[in-house]
């Protein structure tokens, strides 16, 4: 009951701050009805004030916030301030179609997951992990933003090549590509996150006593997924409800009536019961996801978890192999050239005469639709974009561990649920579009899938048999923190941040491409992707340079942190 409660107590702050919305960015509600409904109207006082009378906004925004909240407990979210019409028809049925997608991404995804790991899951049941992997396949695809994977799949799958749809909702076949873009970047994260728990569980005396005990590679390996989920279990839950509400980009490429793309509408229109009817909807999925998760890591774990009898998950120590560190140089080396290069040209530069001019000795990488050089915009961006991810990842690692230890799970849930579009319109009504608002709108959000991360590995280190008997010998809490919990929890936590850098940088992306972060003409790399999209299939170097730096990164994000963690000595096996 007191988890249900404090999570319902979170989401109605959440709804009465978008209710509040008005006051806090000194619109008027009347001049959005009128300009929607009345076009032809004069913004005089007198319509205004009619408009006030019969909309119940004259009572002021603490009425109108009590009469939709009154509204609830009689199934009535309200009615379009922009439409005039009932909201809870249109928002429902987007909220199915939004879930008919997620559960198709989410097929997606844990099906690239299983297959990213595969080779662990072998080897591990064979007695035969004896190099770190870095897993850096699944890092560039994890990069990919769902964008660019949604309008390459539109244009050669559906518009080449005639095997699916390229727009629409309805039918079986419409549902494949929408889910295939959204289902690989989280497949590819999920993959990854557990593709780095299992040589621990494989590490445990269990396994070496199954595998001497003639058990089957199978059975095994089961098994050792079965002692990872708890640990992944909330990262799964909370991938629902991003690919219930993350989905804007994907739905709007595709023009398919979610959820995510309803909400984007109703922002942007200033139309608040449709807003708020939206954000309430997946706020109570990120509620049912994160009690599912909750009771499934309970169920897996059994008595283990409050018995004190659960050992520790700890990674071994693998050397990462001299192949690893010589790719991650190799990319850091290529990732600093086209930096250099890119800084010593101007990126503001226009030339009309060279429009999408493909590739040559005066310009390398090409140039966009304006005649920028794509280099030099390449070059000048990496310091704006890879330098803010970093310092957002840095801050949101902190938020992370520090919520996640306390057990923040309410909160946690309701900001994950919560689209950084969405969180990024509400930042820039209240201080305005620019590049600081858009940082702190995917720092408020961003934290939620680390925090949740720390939280179950948290839970897990302190069932661990050698928490008790550290209490039975006297040790204090700050000594158990520090020298019995935190080394379980740390690496892992620190590794998961390291990978979503270029998911920030992706968000950072969006939100100027909406007008909301970096300004226009400054380079950035999500801006040069957003820009030059409808000009993929005439000139494609200027999507795929900015597209390549981000896999880039991501490459380079996971090679170095292989490359670090496997300078340690191999594990007897």
């Amino acid at each position: 009951m007191k988890y249900l409660a404090g999570r319902l107590a979170t989401l109605l702050a959440v709804v009465a701050v978008i209710g509040l919305l008005p006051r806090l960015t000194g619109t008027d509600p009347a001049l959005t009805i009128l300009h929607a409904r009345y076009a032809d109207r004069p913004p005089t006082p007198e319509t205004l004030d009619a408009i006030r009378a019969e909309t119940g906004l004259d009572g002021g925004p603490l009425h109108v916030l009590g009469g939709w909240l009154g509204g609830l407990f009689h199934g009535d979210l309200g009615e379009s301030w922009v439409s005039g019409q009932p909201v809870a028809p249109d928002v429902t049925s987007a909220l199915g179609v939004s879930l008919t997608l997620m559960g198709v991404s989410l097929a997606v995804a844990v099906v690239l997951a299983l297959a990213l790991s595969a080779g662990t899951l072998r080897r591990g049941a064979a007695r035969r992990i004896g190099r770190d992997r870095a897993g850096a396949g699944a890092a560039v695809l994890a990069a990919l933003p769902e964008f660019l994977i949604a309008a390459v799949l539109a244009t050669v799958v559906a518009v080449q090549l005639g095997w699916f749809p390229a727009l629409g909702w309805g039918a079986p076949d419409q549902v494949v590509l929408p889910a295939l873009a959204m289902g690989i970047p989280a497949g590819a994260l999920l993959g990854r996150l557990l593709d780095d728990a299992l040589p621990a569980a494989f590490a445990e005396p269990w396994a070496r006593a199954a595998t001497a005990a003639g058990l089957p590679g199978r059975r095994i390996a089961r098994h050792a997924l079965r002692r990872t989920l708890p640990g992944l279990l909330p990262q799964l839950g909370l991938t629902v409800v991003g690919l219930t509400g993350g989905a804007v980009a994907v739905e709007t490429l595709y023009a398919i009536p979610g959820l995510g793309g309803t909400a984007l509408a109703a922002a942007l229109a200033q139309d608040l019961p449709v807003l708020q009817a939206c954000v309430l909807l997946l706020l109570l999925l990120g509620v049912a996801a994160g009690l599912a998760a909750r009771l499934a890591s309970r169920a897996v774990l059994g008595p283990a978890l409050s018995d004190g009898a659960l050992p520790a998950l700890v990674r071994p120590a693998l050397p990462a192999g001299r192949a690893v560190t010589v790719a991650a140089a190799v990319l850091a080396v290529l990732l600093v050239a086209v930096t250099v290069a890119g800084l010593l040209r101007d990126p503001l530069h226009v030339d009309a005469a060279v429009r999408l001019a493909a590739p040559s000795a005066a310009h390398p990488l090409g140039t966009d639709a304006l005649g920028r050089d794509v280099l030099a915009r390449l070059g000048h961006g990496a310091a704006r974009t890879v330098l803010t991810a970093v310092a957002i990842g840095a801050v949101t690692l902190l938020l992370g561990l520090v919520l996640g230890a306390l057990r923040a799970g309410a909160l946690t849930e309701t900001a994950n649920a919560l689209p950084a579009v969405l969180t990024g319109l509400v930042v820039a009504g209240i201080a305005g579009p620019g590049p600081w608002g858009a940082a702190a709108a995917v720092a408020a959000v961003a934290w939620a899938p680390l925090a949740a991360h720390t939280s179950a590995l948290y839970a897990q280190e302190r069932a661990a048999p050698h928490i008790a008997a550290a209490v039975a010998l006297g040790a204090g809490r700050w000594h158990r923190l520090r020298r019995h919990v935190l080394p379980g929890v740390l690496p892992p936590v620190v590794r998961h941040a390291v990978l979503r850098v270029p998911a920030v940088a992706l968000a950072l992306a969006s939100l100027g491409f909406l007008g909301l972060g970096t300004q226009a003409p400054a380079p950035e790399w999500g801006r040069m992707l957003s820009e030059n999209m409808p000009y993929a299939e005439r000139a494609p170097w200027s999507v795929l340079a900015p597209a390549a730096a981000l896999a880039l990164l991501g490459a380079l994000a996971v090679l170095t942190s292989a490359a670090v963690r496997g300078r340690g000595p191999a594990v007897p096996e």
